[in-house]
């Protein structure tokens, strides 16, 4: 047998290792973890990723609950012992990969499913991002489904349902306001540390190739909803709680996660506010956003 191939990453801050022991999978499959990339091995790992031919599989799991991933629906077991399986679908509903995980999420392995590269790769990029979000939930850290735009040296997150238009306004920011730099389009990490809110590019923006190994104080989070009038308020804490616990990855059924996502949004909300645009898709909506939640131009 060879002996695995393993790459390091820092992403957010934290640092993660895959090692290939299928000889089939190697890391063009993670082609968007290039620029998160370490050269030298680092000393504390977030969790391990074994790429395996077998991830030990329990067939007599029980199903828990599905974990919704862009309209891709994936099957969640608990194992005896605490630990988790993970059936990873593509919007077909075909299977991409099997993972299994211990109940702290450090050590997991995923076994590839298909024959066809997008299929394999599609596989291994969401079991990374499942075992990234379960693993830091305690850590002050969130992966958040949101388009996240710099300007100013801040980041603002603009958060919405899918096809809401949350990258549209990004992008009205971009061609409106001088200095504007898209960070990520769909997964920006934000973490909380001593008393600050930094969000993170990440491996993960959606149909938007943005993957960019860079960092920015949070200036403001937006949600957005589509409106005949452009209109901006500042969210009550409650609110703010309840738009952005659906916004972030996520699992209800582990009392661990749950908790430290939990927490990691009341320390957000406290330190950073929250707002709700309405809006239509033009640049005045972009500048009533920028000069409520950044200071006038």
């Amino acid at each position: 047998m060879m002996a695995p191939r393993s790459y390091y990453y820092r992403v957010g801050g934290h640092c993660l290792a895959v090692r290939y022991h299928d000889e089939a999978a190697d890391d063009r499959l993670i082609p968007s973890f290039a620029p998160f990339r370490l050269e030298e091995e680092p000393g504390e790992l977030l969790f391990t990723m074994n790429v395996t031919d077998d991830s030990g599989w329990q067939p007599t799991a029980d199903e828990i609950g599905q974990f919704d991933c862009g309209g891709c629906v994936h099957g969640v077991y608990r194992l005896s012992d605490g630990g988790y399986q993970y059936l990873i679908r593509d919007v077909n509903g075909e299977p991409c990969s099997r993972m299994r995980t211990g109940a702290d999420f450090s050590v997991c392995h995923v076994s590839l499913c298909g024959e066809k590269h997008a299929q394999r790769s599609y596989g291994l990029n969401n079991a990374m991002m499942m075992a990234y979000a379960f693993s830091s939930a305690q850590l002050g850290t969130m992966l958040m489904h949101a388009s996240v735009i710099r300007c100013g040296g801040k980041g603002y997150l603009m958060t919405a349902p899918s096809g809401t238009g949350k990258s549209t306004h990004t992008r009205l920011w971009y061609d409106n306001i001088p200095g504007c730099d898209l960070m990520n389009d769909d997964n920006p990490v934000v973490r909380v540390i001593d008393g600050q809110a930094i969000v993170y590019g990440s491996p993960w923006s959606g149909k938007t190739p943005c993957y960019r190994n860079t960092q920015a104080p949070v200036g403001g989070i937006v949600r957005i909803q589509q409106r005949p009038e452009n209109t901006i308020r500042r969210l009550r804490p409650v609110e703010a709680f309840c738009n952005l616990l659906p916004a972030i990855s996520n699992m209800k059924w582990d009392e661990r996660v749950y908790g430290g996502i939990c927490d990691s949004i009341g320390e957000l909300i406290r330190i950073v506010g929250m707002y709700e645009l309405g809006c239509l898709p033009n640049a005045e909506a972009a500048f009533l956003c920028h000069d409520t939640i950044a200071g006038p131009l």
